[in-house]
């Protein structure tokens, strides 16, 4: 019971036994410091000008705020100012990003946030180095005798009663911890939308973002189609040539020679992909394009697959980068066919019609193929559909209703995304 009411009577001062607390009073006394130079030039300066005393006080008054103004335009001010309030005010402030000024919008944002935390800093300097005594003679004023001479040489009478002035000292120092608490809340609260991004600089970084984004999601299809299709080959070949191995060694070597060019093939993505990661253009090898495509479905009839294909001589006349998607996209159909409907027949018919190139691709539904018709395919099918969307082209894919799983895709020669 005596702990849990002690812990009651000392919540009020837990905000200010707090770090945060002390931080914040350091960081207002420091901008207190910064201020006085102002005033010591304004007081120098002003009266030499001999305009009157209302002008010179008004102008005493008016150039401190003006000149910390002015300072705050600086484009380092910004970066300065930022990098103390996130260590000493902390609060939102702490996990935006803070820089030097770019536009004259942060400028003034900085000017302003540059005056009052000089202002209010030296209000809060005032009142440190003043209240402590202050409050310190009123709290011991019962127990000591000092006004005794001044009140006898003054003349005054000793009337006032000393018991309340200790209550007035402790509520003395209770309003000083008062504005200093208030002060750093309220410029803890400012500094995001004075010190922080502007609504230019978000939608920058916004943008910055989903440039980044999309570069991974584009480096993780590669890396799914390429090597995900290398994998299944592999599996394929490999489980072919150990069942043959005994009684047709010819073809058990075709297939490990088509293992081994997978193998090359997957590296060489890997490579590249890697390359784009660590930014080494000497890592990046050239992407492979409908030009390679007999390659691929060479080593995916050595697998095993029966591939009935038909392309066009004219796709060799394609743009680069529909080229590109295009090769990726029917290795990951060939890859979809491989893992979800094993070694079944493949139809592929790939060419241009018009000013559109379009990929046509059939297999019989096998028992995993018809878990995918239900579930609508995996991650492959939503890459190739984002490649598609990329090039402003069309995808349809899903069982045809007479017991096979079909993949049509038609592309834009003209990149219309």
């Amino acid at each position: 019971m005596l702990r849990r009411a002690f812990r009651t009577a000392l919540r009020p001062v837990r905000p200010v036994a707090g770090r945060a607390f002390w931080r914040r009073w350091s960081y207002l006394v420091g901008g207190g410091a910064l201020l006085m130079p102002y005033w010591f030039v304004s007081m120098a300066a002003v009266p030499a000008l001999r305009l009157g005393a209302t002008f010179t006080v008004a102008l005493c008054f008016l150039l401190p705020p003006l000149g910390t103004f002015v300072t705050g335009l600086v484009p380092a001010v910004r970066l300065l100012e930022g990098a103390a309030a996130k260590e000493l005010l902390g609060g939102p402030i702490t996990g935006l990003a803070t820089g030097p000024s770019r536009t004259w919008e942060d400028r003034a944002r900085t000017g302003l946030w540059f005056t009052l935390h000089l202002h209010a800093g030296v209000v809060v300097s005032g009142l440190s180095l003043l209240v402590p005594p202050f409050a310190a003679v009123l709290i011991l004023a019962p127990v000591v005798r000092w006004d005794d001479d001044f009140l006898s040489k003054s003349g005054a009478p000793d009337i006032f009663p000393k018991w309340p002035l200790p209550f007035a000292g402790v509520a003395t120092l209770a309003a000083m911890l008062a504005v200093i608490m208030v002060s750093g809340t309220v410029l803890s609260r400012l500094a995001p939308r004075l010190l922080g991004p502007s609504a230019a600089d978000r939608v920058a970084e916004l943008e910055q973002r989903a440039v980044r984004l999309a570069e991974r999601n584009r480096l993780a299809r590669e890396l799914h189609d390429s090597v995900g299709h290398a994998l299944s080959v592999v599996t394929l070949q490999a489980g072919a040539a150990r069942r043959v191995l005994d009684h047709d060694p010819v073809f058990a070597r075709e297939a490990l020679g088509a293992i081994e060019e997978s193998a090359r093939s997957a590296l060489r993505d890997l490579d590249h992909v890697l390359g784009l990661l660590r930014e080494d253009a000497s890592r990046t090898a050239p992407q492979s394009t409908l030009k390679d495509l007999d390659r691929l479905l060479e080593r995916t009839r050595i697998a095993g697959i029966e591939l009935d294909s038909k392309v066009g001589p004219e796709v060799d006349e394609v743009p680069a980068a529909v080229s590109r998607e295009a090769y990726r996209i029917v290795q990951e159909g060939l890859t979809n066919a491989l893992r979800h409907a094993g070694r079944v027949p493949v139809r592929l018919w790939i060419g241009v019609r018009g000013d559109r190139l379009e990929v046509e691709m059939s297999n019989p539904l096998g028992s995993a193929g018809d878990r995918a018709g239900r579930t609508g395919g995996g991650r492959g099918l939503r890459g190739v559909r984002e490649r598609v969307t990329v090039l402003g082209g069309v995808m349809d894919a899903g069982p045809d209703g007479a017991g096979r799983w079909r993949l049509e895709v038609t592309l834009p020669l003209g990149m219309r995304p």
